[in-house]
């Protein structure tokens, strides 16, 4: 009889993290890298990416790093579209804000039930993007990415509608709610600071003054 598949929560968070840092490409994704990204060490990145060798999920080369196997980028894309459906159903049926949702979805994401996410997914009536804008694979991998660009990099005067935040922290999801900005916002650029590159924008209809970093972390889709 056939061994079932199965991978313990930290091994689904090491494939995820993996995933996010490039994986689904084909450079390496260096120890130190991971490491750094889940805070912990070198070696227990090294012990790991072992295990998930002999699993299938990564190829690891000694002192380089790791890339995805097709199976473990098939589970990889398995975990963020669970992650990315539950945030959508936090939201849209139990009325949690987008601040609140990453943490609760980070435990639901290792539910094992397919047919349950599924369901979920019908639910929703097959959302493709998440509260945050990213993009939600299909159950067959299949995702659709938005044509998009950091408002930072705009040029004056040009206009976009706002479609995703790179930072999905708490506190700057509500720094954006305290300054209404969100996703589906009409934003243009009215100024830049040659001082220290901060921005005045108009967004929907009103002036704000925002710095750098905001604009470094909000995802826009310019007007032709």
């Amino acid at each position: 009889m056939r061994k079932a598949f199965f991978l313990t929560r930290a091994e689904e968070n090491y494939i995820k993290t993996i995933f996010h840092l490039g994986g689904n490409e084909t450079q390496l994704i260096s120890t130190n890298s991971i490491a750094e990204e889940m805070e912990t060490k070198p070696s227990s990145v090294t012990d790991m990416a072992k295990r998930l060798a002999r699993k299938g999920l990564v190829n690891y080369v000694r002192y380089q790093g790791v890339t995805l196997t097709e199976k473990g980028k098939k589970t990889a894309l398995s975990i963020v579209r669970k992650h990315r459906l539950w945030e959508v159903f936090l939201v849209k049926k139990l009325d949690f804000n987008w601040d609140e949702v990453h943490e609760v979805a980070e435990q639901l994401e290792h539910i094992k039930s397919e047919k349950l996410i599924d369901k979920i997914d019908e639910l929703l009536d097959f959302p493709k993007y998440d509260p945050h804008g990213d993009p939600i694979p299909t159950k067959s991998g299949e995702f659709q990415e938005r044509d998009k660009q950091l408002l930072s990099e705009l040029p004056i005067m040009a206009k976009g509608v706002c479609v995703g935040v790179k930072d999905t922290s708490s506190s700057f999801l509500q720094y954006l709610d305290k300054n209404n900005i969100a996703l589906g916002h009409s934003i243009q650029i009215l100024e830049r600071e040659d001082f220290d590159d901060s921005i005045e924008i108009a967004i929907d209809g009103r002036r704000l003054h925002i710095s750098n970093q905001i604009a470094s972390n909000l995802y826009v889709k310019q007007h032709d």
